[in-house]
């Protein structure tokens, strides 16, 4: 996933711990020698990735790689906090994550934890903004299982008031732990602040005021999985030591039956921000804090404008920069700096983050970022420099690609992206055309003031910087 490699050390993303669709169902016929099938070309993923397609609109996506007696399954619901729209009711998303480890009546909760070792795999999920992905890693004898009991969790969960009210409280006890964080804090309003109409303007956890009521909306949890829990939301990505006959036959065997759905997700598109805005968090007891987030562009694996932040990323804010190297090492002005944008299915924040020794030097070390910038907007990047960086990136994320876990975890993420596991392969051959033009025009294009979100911690009342 390209997130890993692009500024490492990204300080608000590390302390908060947070499409092209194939419509044709064509069936293949591999064979057990295809397990260490090479695709011999210039992809960033050397495998042959098999794709298949159920009449009901479920997506399966086979990567046969030579992992002996070990696969990864993991199923990609396109759904997240993004899908939110209605008001009163944000959070339910990341709350179906936790509602589906309670069981049905064929695994109950127990039941399902001893399959679940029999495999030899442990099972988790997450859900962001964009998705929601469960995910295992197990024995690939046990494959049939796997597709038994997911499939009967997103087909028949079922659940009463009292378990849908336990849960809604357990979802609250993890919000107020993970907010008692002021990262956590100046996250949710910097989302709030920078977004007006787009869903983004709600964290993953949803708003608090939503989830003390959740418990209240146990009619309304089950309009929202009566939605998004159906076969055209979601995508199954096995990986390893399987054929792709092996896993469309079993696909078509547990969950052919599943049912589509009728409900089409639409986001409100949101405005072109037209002048900069601010939100500060008076909180001392933490080393003084900056985030400046300029808005970005929403993924497409076809254009040349991610990759070249991404790239641009590393030119100024990586640890060997230059503007690093002073405000960091050389002036210690900052304890650190760092700035990335993440992938997201809507418009993203290019965030820029910076942590002080003293609050006194926060405009110091913006003025200085905004320096480097457009110094970068008229000069450019040594063209040397370039090269190795985009070499560095590209190779550097293809060796961390050795397992069928970062394989599926990292299919999985354009999947959720754009529908289609192959957009890995057409996003990694652009980061080869990223020239020294096209990362001035993207400086140009999303550096700019009058789309630029200002958060800011310290012991201050109000923020102190311009």
């Amino acid at each position: 996933m390209k997130k890993n490699i692009v500024s490492a050390a990204f300080l608000l993303g590390a302390l908060l711990l947070n499409g092209c669709d194939n419509n044709s169902a064509e069936k293949n016929t591999d064979s057990a020698s295809e397990t260490k099938e090479i695709v011999r070309n210039s992809n960033i993923l050397p495998y042959k990735i098999h794709q298949y397609q159920l009449k009901n609109g479920l997506k399966v996506v086979t990567v046969p790689f030579d992992s002996p007696g070990t696969i990864a399954f993991y199923t990609v619901f396109r759904v997240g906090a993004r899908d939110e729209i209605e008001e009163g009711v944000t959070g339910f998303a990341h709350f179906f994550e936790h509602m589906m480890f309670r069981g049905t009546d064929k695994y109950p909760k127990e039941k399902y934890s001893e399959i679940l070792k029999s495999t030899g795999a442990s099972a988790n999920a997450n859900t962001t903004k964009d998705r929601t992905v469960y995910h295992m890693v197990g024995s690939a004898a046990k494959l049939e299982t796997m597709f038994d009991i997911e499939a009967d969790r997103f087909m028949n969960l079922k659940y009463s008031k009292h378990g849908f009210k336990t849960e809604a409280g357990a979802v609250k006890g993890e919000y107020t732990k993970n907010f008692a964080s002021p990262y956590s804090q100046i996250n949710e309003k910097i989302q709030e602040t920078a977004y007006e109409k787009h869903t983004y303007s709600h964290t993953t956890m949803g708003y608090f005021k939503d989830i003390v009521d959740m418990p209240n909306q146990y009619d309304y949890s089950l309009v929202f999985k009566d939605r998004f829990y159906r076969p055209e939301y979601a995508t199954v990505i096995v990986v390893g030591d399987v054929t792709a006959e092996a896993v469309n036959k079993l696909a078509e065997k547990y969950m052919g039956s599943w049912q589509r759905g009728s409900y089409i997700s639409v986001v409100p598109e949101e405005p072109v921000q037209t002048q900069s805005r601010s939100v500060h968090l008076e909180n001392g007891s933490i080393p003084a804090f900056m985030s400046l987030n300029f808005k970005g562009p929403k993924f497409d694996d076809r254009k040349i404008d991610m990759p070249a932040l991404d790239i641009l990323a590393a030119v100024i804010f990586s640890r060997t920069s230059p503007l690093y190297k002073k405000l960091v090492l050389k002036e210690r002005k900052a304890r650190f700096l760092g700035g990335r944008i993440g992938d997201s299915r809507g418009p993203g924040l290019f965030g820029i983050q910076a942590s002080f020794y003293d609050k006194k030097d926060m405009q110091y070390v913006k003025d200085e970022i905004f320096a480097a910038i457009e110094d970068f907007k008229k000069n450019g990047v040594d063209p040397l420099k370039l090269k190795n960086i985009k070499s560095s990136m590209k190779y550097g994320f293809a060796m961390s690609i050795d397992n069928p876990g970062s394989i599926a975890s990292s299919l999985a993420s354009y999947v959720q992206l754009t529908g289609d596991p192959e957009a890995i392969n057409r996003l990694y051959s652009q980061y080869e055309k990223v020239t020294q033009a096209d990362l001035q025009m993207v400086a140009a294009k999303y550096f700019v003031e009058t789309g630029l979100t200002i958060a800011t911690i310290s012991s201050d009342k109000k923020g102190s910087i311009k």
